[in-house]
Order: C-alpha cells, then structure tokens, then sequence
C-alpha cells in the first residue's frame, strides 16, 4: 500500500472538500493510505505548504496536487503514481 498525504488545517473547508474528494477516488482505489496532516502542528509543513493548503502529496516522489482539484485530477494523480507494469516485446 501507498501512502500519500493531505496537507491542511482543521477548521479548514476547502480541505474538507479536498478529503471528500480524495475518499470518492479511494472507494474505486484502494491502493493508497492516506495521512492527514494539520500543517498547524507540523512546522517544516507551514513554510512550504501554508498559503497552498490543501495539497495531496506523496512524500516519495514529492509529487503534489494543489487546491483547486477535483475526482478526475486526484484519479490521475493517484494514476500516475503507481507502479507500471512493464511488458515485454514479443520476438
């Protein structure tokens, strides 16, 4: 399973709608764990992310999917994320 984070606040609106959005994408995509992080109380999150919020973000990769997105954009994000299976030529 693949983690990947939703960077906000609490009290937030736009990143409660950013989690719904993201929960509508995981009930067709169960590959991914996501962690919810109040960047109020993450420090080296408030720098980067404070004027950004919400923001999907996969640590691995750094990847990022900023406010505004919507399910196609979160689907893709996750899309582009997971490993590809490579197949061979045939001979």
């Amino acid at each position: 399973m693949q983690r990947v984070l939703l960077l906000g606040t609490s009290g937030c609106h736009l990143c409660e709608l950013a989690e719904q959005i993201i929960n509508d994408s995981l009930s067709s995509n169960q590959a991914w764990l996501i962690d919810i992080i109040d960047i109020a109380e993450q420090e080296q999150w408030q720098a980067q992310f404070a004027l950004l919020i919400p923001v999907l973000y996969h640590p691995e990769s750094q990847k990022q999917l900023g406010w505004p997105f919507d399910l196609q954009q979160v689907n893709v994000f996750f899309n582009e994320l997971s490993p590809r299976q490579i197949v061979g030529k045939e001979e």
